[in-house]
């Protein structure tokens, strides 16, 4: 744990071959983070503009360009997973996620195939399946934690959805017999990005609804108490100037919780941010900014609705763009 006595994790949100090997390495070994995420954009940023992967997709010819990315993907993935595996073992996290295949977040029979198939092929206890929390990926998350595998839900902007990644992690430990390792990963700076323009006009304070929409959530589900559940805090890079490279990360520590972040982010807030814990938050203070919200004119629940949909289009867009040049 980047701070023990919270249960506070910092994962690194990157994943590359020479990274691994090297700086992801000496980040656990000075004891920055303890976990990495992934995604089809990183995996994206990864394979096309990384040359480690030149001499593996050489050896890949005559597959099909999911078979060389799911390749190329796994390989990393065990790899990061191996160089956790003692924290893992220690029970300080150690997990890695790897997420389906986005074109699938509406199909829950295909989804469950393809997490089962990914989590049997790496073969490594502590990797989480990544399931966007659609009305099929709940169904899929039930599945999935059901048989043992860990899964991180992810695309949160919302608490009904994290009610129901919660509900359907439950469900599925209740039917595994036993605990199920799970995050529901909550969007943070998107909110931000889509409204702050907006709110300024109008003389609202900025930088702080995508903060205060995320612990309303993490007050929620740590409310639900499902064993084994963790929120995680996501999309913490900073892209305005004016505020700390480190600030979704400083605002949003918490008991019980992961918060995983770019690299210079998560180095940033190590060597500057406050390690005070700032959740949970008053449901007073939350209510009074989101009243600002909507006397602003801005429809916050159409807002939050609308990023879900972006952020799976961005995914989708990304593991296109993957396998087209495969």
């Amino acid at each position: 744990m980047y701070i023990k006595e919270l249960k506070f994790s910092l994962w690194a949100d990157f994943i590359e071959r020479d990274y691994l090997d090297n700086e992801f390495k000496e980040l656990i070994k000075k004891g920055l983070v303890n976990g990495a995420t992934s995604n089809p954009a990183i995996f994206k940023n990864a394979i096309l503009n990384s040359s480690a992967y030149k001499t593996q997709l050489e050896s890949l010819s005559g597959l099909s360009a999911k078979e060389k990315y799911e390749s190329v993907a796994i390989y990393d993935i065990q790899k990061a997973a191996d160089i956790l595996r003692e924290l893992y073992d220690k029970g300080d996290d150690g997990f890695v996620s790897i997420e389906v295949d986005p074109y699938l977040c509406d199909d829950a029979k295909a989804t469950i195939s393809e997490g089962k198939r990914l989590f049997a092929q790496i073969d490594r206890p502590n990797v989480m399946i990544k399931v966007p929390a659609t009305s099929s990926g709940y169904e899929a998350m039930e599945e999935l934690t059901a048989v043992g595998i860990p899964v991180n839900a992810t695309l949160i902007f919302k608490k009904e959805q994290a009610i129901s990644c919660a509900n359907a992690f439950a469900s599925g430990i209740a039917k595994h017999g036993s605990v199920v390792d799970t995050v529901i990963s909550i969007f943070v700076s998107r909110v931000d990005r889509a409204i702050d323009a907006t709110l300024a006009q109008k003389g609202v304070e900025v930088a702080l609804s995508g903060i205060y929409n995320t612990a309303d959530i993490y007050a929620q589900i740590e409310s639900m108490k499902v064993d084994g559940c963790r929120a995680l805090f996501a999309s913490t890079g900073v892209k305005d100037d004016s505020l700390p490279a480190y600030y979704y990360i400083e605002k949003l520590v918490a008991y019980n919780s992961v918060n995983t972040a770019p690299i210079d982010t998560i180095k940033a807030y190590h060597d500057n941010g406050s390690k005070t814990v700032l959740l949970p938050i008053s449901q007073d203070i939350i209510n009074t900014h989101f009243m600002k919200i909507k006397e602003a004119g801005i429809n916050l629940d159409e807002v939050l609705d609308g990023q879900i949909k972006d952020g799976l289009d961005a995914f989708k867009d990304a593991f296109k763009d993957i396998l087209e040049a495969l």
